[in-house]
Order: C-alpha cells, then structure tokens, then sequence
C-alpha cells in the first residue's frame, strides 16, 4: 500500500498564514500581510519569506497573476487538522484515541449541552461506520 506524502506539518507562524489563506481563499503576499497586521504586526518581507518557505515545503502553491503572486494552501484546513491532530495523538497520547478524548473534555472549558450532544452523535456515526 502506498502512502501519500504528506507536507511537513507547518509552524505555528505559518498556521497563522494558512489561516488567512483558508479565510480569504488565493491571496498575495500584501493580502496576507495585512490582514496579519491587524493581530500581530510583522513586516512584509517576513510574510514574504515565510511564504517562500512554505512554497518550497509544499504547504502552498504560488501563481503568477498579472504581477502579483498569487498563494493558494494545498491543503483544506480540515487536512491540516487532522495531520497535526495524528501527530499529536502519537507524540502526546501514545496513540490512545481515549486519552485524548479524556484530556480534551478535562482541560477543554466547559463543554456545552449542546457540544456534548454533538459528540455523542459523532460516536454514534462512528460506531455505525466501523460495523
């Protein structure tokens, strides 16, 4: 069975510029820039590195539109969710699905009604897909 290769999981700085990507969809590097200087000012040519970066580690893809580059994630941020989440599950939680739930619901504030009904339905769906 062959595995696909998945990018390397992104830093933290470069969640925050997938986050931006995933929001406004395809966006230059002054997109980017400026929506990350409302949160946390960072010059534009670090944007513009990062962003470099990332291209060459696969985590975006970069077009050329008129005269601007255009970045787009290669990746869903629900891909990218579960990539880290895999990863941490394994590093964290020995790979205990269990252990991970417990510390969630444990150090999470606290859980609505609703959001529990949400998660008994989602072991629900679960258990009906794996039978």
């Amino acid at each position: 069975m062959t595995r696909a290769i998945l990018p390397p999981r992104p830093s933290e700085a470069e969640l925050e510029i997938l986050d931006v990507l995933w929001r406004r969809g395809p966006s230059t590097v002054r997109d980017v820039w400026e929506a990350l200087a409302s949160g946390r000012p960072s010059g534009y040519t670090t944007v513009l590195k990062f962003m470099q970066i990332m291209t060459t580690k696969g985590l975006v893809t970069r077009k050329q539109d008129k005269r601007a580059h255009v970045y787009q994630a290669t990746r869903s941020r629900q891909q990218t969710q579960r990539q880290l989440m895999a990863h941490l599950v394994d590093r964290a939680f020995g790979g205990s699905a269990l252990q991970l739930a417990q510390q969630a619901l444990a150090s999470a504030k606290q859980a609505s009604p609703e959001e529990l009904a949400e998660i008994r339905r989602m072991l629900a769906e679960f258990e009906r897909k794996k039978s």
